[in-house]
This record gives structure tokens, C-alpha cells and sequence, in this order.
């Protein structure tokens, strides 16, 4: 069962909550990364910048999510429900942002590597 498990690891190179690892682009990474030139170094780094775009991707949805209470609980307040609806906006702009800032990182990631 232990070695089922462990090949399992090695062959799925899991993710933690769906974010890439630091090492993501490097070439042989789920086995043994290593930084061997300094373009090896900028997959790492955009390795770590599409990470933080994953987690403003995260936070915009809790936004929204939280901008949408805020509609709930205005009791139809016109300063509460405009105030709701332009966090609700504001959360999905930046959800945009992150989405389309992390495919162009991604992109060009993977055509450095």
C-alpha cells in the first residue's frame, strides 16, 4: 500500500489546494529540480508570481462572495446596495486581472522552458 501511495506521489506531482509548486516550469521537476541557468532562475520566479496570482484570484472570489452578503443584508438601502454592488464589481475586475495574468504567465513560462 506504501509503494502504491509513493508512486502515486512521484507520478502526480500533487499541488497544495491547487497552487503550482516553486518549481513548476523547471525541467525535471516532479523528480529532482535544478536551477542550472539564470532562465531556469526566471521560471522559478514565474513559478512564484503566477502562485500569488492564483491567490488574488482566491481573495477576488471571496469578494464576491462577500459583496454578495452585503446585497443580502442591505434591506434594500440604496447607499448599502450600491456600496454591495460596487465591491461585487471591483472583485470581479480583479478576478479578470488575476485570470488573465496568470495564462500570460503561464504562457510565456512555458515558452522559456
Amino acid at each position: 500500500m506504501i509503494t502504491q501511495f509513493s508512486q502515486f506521489a512521484a507520478a502526480n506531482c500533487s499541488h497544495f489546494f491547487g497552487l503550482p509548486t516553486w518549481y513548476e516550469y523547471l525541467p525535471g521537476s516532479c523528480s529532482s529540480p535544478a536551477i542550472t541557468s539564470i532562465n531556469d532562475l526566471w521560471l522559478v520566479v514565474a513559478a512564484f508570481v503566477e502562485i500569488l496570482l492564483r491567490i488574488a484570484g482566491l481573495a477576488a472570489v471571496v469578494f464576491v462572495i462577500f459583496g454578495g452578503f452585503q446585497y443580502l443584508t442591505s434591506q434594500a438601502e440604496p447607499d448599502a446596495v450600491s456600496k454591495a454592488r460596487q465591491t461585487i464589481i471591483n472583485a470581479l475586475v480583479g478576478l479578470a486581472i488575476a485570470i488573465m495574468a496568470a495564462v500570460l504567465v503561464n504562457f510565456i513560462a512555458g515558452s522559456i522552458s
